[in-house]
């Protein structure tokens, strides 16, 4: 009972931390406003509209991590190692931003995925939402929803895409499609009680419904998208890969059936499968 009061404790005293300001979106969008102001009026950029943009997100990849790997990249070819470049150290323009979480000093990839997509910094392992939202509090999220890059440019006409060497459901990729208090709600089979009878949804399930006509969605963490104990395509006799979903659903076929009638729309889940696929004939694209 101590232990379980001091973790209470904890959790209170983290929220009570963040300062109102910081709650607000707006806030931390009028920052980054003015940042692109000031860096506008220091030299005369060019400003054409881009037609199409590709994020590649790193996961860890700070500075100190950067650096390591520019020295091992040297040293396997035989130099000292700090002198070597990474090809991005070649880009003609290269910047550093900095990310954090607003109630840890140490960030971890669901706050700082919800700050480089969605403009807005968040509470540690929570994704999606604003720091008015406290971890593995769902009632706390209803209203503290932002929205990412991904939802800008598909509400701009683009076609838009996640892939990921992770789930599609990890705290990174989430971000751009998923509000959640938690990182770790994968399906409903990860979520507790009073989350689920507080009408929050997991995050499997927000990518099939928050924004249904994404693309293309390649990535892992297949079992979260099938009922529990439903036995995987590929590792049939695996107990760790069978489905999780309490809910008993077949989140794949409800990805297929919400599709627009006239619409080709394929799932595949292995790499010959994908290859095989005559992608000019397919208007949407699910890999797990």
């Amino acid at each position: 009972m101590k232990a379980l009061f001091l973790i209470l404790l904890a959790q209170l005293s983290s929220a009570s931390l963040v300062p109102d300001r910081e709650k607000d979106p707006e806030y931390w969008r009028g920052q980054a406003q003015e940042t692109l102001r000031a860096a506008l009026r220091l030299q005369r950029l060019n400003q054409n509209v881009a037609k199409n943009l590709i994020l590649f997100l790193g996961d860890g990849m700070g500075v100190s991590t950067v650096t390591a790997a520019r020295i091992l990249k040297g040293q396997l070819q035989n130099h000292k190692g700090e002198e070597s470049l990474l090809e991005m150290d070649k880009f003609p323009y290269v910047a550093l931003a900095k990310t954090y979480n607003t109630n840890a000093q140490v960030p971890d990839s669901a706050g700082t995925a919800t700050a480089y997509l969605c403009g807005v910094k968040a509470n540690e392992g929570t994704v999606g939402v604003s720091a008015g939202v406290t971890r593995d509090r769902c009632n706390t999220t209803k209203g503290q929803e932002v929205t990412s890059i991904l939802r800008w440019a598909k509400d701009g006409g683009k076609a838009v895409g996640i892939v990921t060497t992770t789930r599609v459901t990890h705290a990174t990729p989430s971000a751009a499609y998923a509000h959640s208090a938690n990182r770790d709600w994968y399906s409903d089979g990860e979520m507790p009680p009073d989350a689920l009878e507080g009408g929050c949804k997991d995050i499997a399930r927000q990518l099939v419904e928050n924004i249904p006509d994404i693309e293309v969605i390649l990535g892992g963490g297949r079992k979260y998208m099938f009922p529990k104990n439903a036995s995987d395509v590929e590792y049939p006799h695996e107990d760790k890969h069978r489905g999780t979903r309490l809910d008993r659903r077949d989140l794949v076929q409800a990805w297929h059936d919400a599709k627009p009638p006239g619409k080709v729309a394929k799932y595949v889940w292995h790499r010959r499968d994908l290859l095989a696929l005559n992608l000019s004939r397919v208007d949407f694209l699910l890999g797990e």
